[in-house]
């Protein structure tokens, strides 16, 4: 991590201590947000991700308890501003670059298979594995490297020990170069409304936007594609299941949202407190499922409880559009996931 972010860590610290401070020393809504929210989730996700490298660096062996935690606290940083697709992480598709998921088509096993049986030397060069399909970087391809048992036992060791390490680099650069945009840039933009954004009000929107879309993700991603439908289940199409995260990240994203949410319904003391419930209780639920991998899909009766999370979702997505919009003077509009 550079000198730059970590001073920069600092700065936020002490942004954060004044939004706590009495309301006369309160900054605004965006300043709050950005303060508190984003600037401190994105300095994060570079910090365990150069961790994450430098471990790597050290010991590649897939079975090291030391990388598997590395991998853990930096993929726990990605969740937590996952919702977060605009500015920084759309530049040269970042986000997929670190995050290329849903594969429906298998794509991240098969570039990885071609990587490794090939030998490719791609993997010495850092600019050049920038340029790799999205699908043999990021989080999920590494997964394959350190929890697949059949990508384990496909070429040779010391190349499947340069794969690793060059995810990992790479995983690094992503991530401090978003924290670094974010830093220089982007957050001063977000503050300074009349160059990306027009109106203070654009700003709401996008904040309001992101919140939206985690939800989505949460409700048709997170927990839909492994639910399938009651004849057909798909268990395997749970996020990362392999490492045992699915519902991990449902919580850890439901933490973050939260978080967002209430920054957001600051000004609305009520709304605050009933959406503050709402994701305690769906947070709650969650955490009674006892179920990592969401295997209990294929289980009429585990499956019901998985059910009963998403319409928990759905329940608070509602609320979140039907009173903190108008709250906010926003509307849901398009978001990342609707496409063209």
């Amino acid at each position: 991590m550079t000198r730059r972010i970590l001073s920069q860590i600092l700065v936020t610290a002490f942004s954060a201590t004044l939004a706590m401070a009495p309301s006369f020393l309160r900054a605004d809504m965006v300043d709050i947000a950005i303060d508190r929210h984003i600037l401190p989730g994105f300095y994060a996700l570079a910090e365990t991700s150069t961790t994450l490298n430098q471990t790597a660096i050290d010991d590649c062996d897939p079975n090291s308890a030391a990388l598997r935690t590395a991998y853990g606290a930096a993929f726990d940083a990605w969740v937590r501003v996952s919702h977060l697709r605009f500015g920084p992480t759309e530049t040269e598709n970042r986000a997929f670059a670190l995050a290329y998921w849903p594969d429906s088509r298998g794509k991240t096993p098969k570039a990885l298979n071609q990587l490794v049986r090939t030998n490719d030397p791609i993997v010495d060069d850092p600019e050049a594995y920038a340029t790799v399909s999205i699908a043999a970087r990021g989080f999920y391809a590494l997964e394959f490297l350190l929890y697949d048992a059949k990508l384990q036992q496909t070429g040779t060791a010391a190349y499947r020990c340069d794969l690793t390490r060059a995810i990992a680099r790479d995983i690094a650069a992503t991530s401090t170069a978003i924290a670094e945009d974010w830093s220089e840039n982007f957050a001063n933009e977000m503050r300074q409304p009349g160059t990306r954004y027009q109106s203070e009000a654009e700003i709401k929107q996008e904040l309001f936007k992101a919140l939206d879309t985690g939800l989505q993700i949460l409700i048709d991603m997170r927990l839909g594609r492994p639910l399938g439908t009651y004849d057909k289940p798909r268990p395997k199409r749970a996020e990362a299941y392999r490492s045992g995260r699915s519902l991990h990240h449902v919580i850890l994203s439901l933490e973050a949202l939260e978080d967002l949410a209430l920054i957001l319904s600051a000004d609305t003391p009520d709304l605050q407190d009933a959406l503050a419930t709402s994701f305690a209780t769906t947070r709650a639920h969650a955490q009674r499922l006892k179920d990592p991998i969401f295997a209990g899909v294929s289980e009429p009766e585990s499956r019901l409880r998985i059910e009963a999370l998403q319409q928990d979702i759905r329940n608070l997505r509602e609320k979140v559009g039907l009173n903190l919009g108008p709250a906010l003077g926003v509307e849901v509009g398009f978001n990342a996931l609707d496409g063209d």
